[in-house]
């Protein structure tokens, strides 16, 4: 199954209490929470080049399953990891006590991070 595609966010859910326990201002995250991102994903074999634009801040992560990479997150901080796929349509990751899930469910992302226990979720559509 191939990731590769543009997808617009649709919803999320917990943005503010998620952003809130990840450190960031109460400015940004009133400036963050109704913004429609989109990620484009580039899949070649097992590596991965991700682009997410909201509103003028663009975050480009890439990453090869399997192997230590280093992301940038939303609040510009940047973090070692190792992202690895589960079954067919899971990309999952754990950093600084986050689980990240990334699924693939036809042509829609559903994107699950969880702090605690907080579960933060973003529902993304191919465009």
């Amino acid at each position: 199954m191939s990731f590769s595609g543009k997808y617009q966010l649709q919803r999320q859910e917990n943005f503010e209490p998620f952003m809130k326990a990840m450190g960031l201002p109460d400015d940004v995250i009133q400036k963050g929470k109704d913004i429609k991102g989109v990620s484009e994903i580039v899949q070649n074999g097992n590596h991965f080049k991700l682009t997410i634009t909201s509103g003028s801040k663009v975050i480009q992560n890439e990453f090869t399953l399997g192997e230590e990479c280093e992301l940038e997150l939303m609040t510009g901080e940047k973090v070692k990891t190792v992202i690895q796929k589960e079954g067919e349509n899971k990309l999952v990751t754990t950093f600084k006590g986050i689980k990240s899930m990334t699924e693939f469910n036809g042509d829609t992302i559903i994107h699950t991070m969880t702090l605690g226990d907080i579960v933060f979720k973003r529902f993304s559509k191919r465009i």
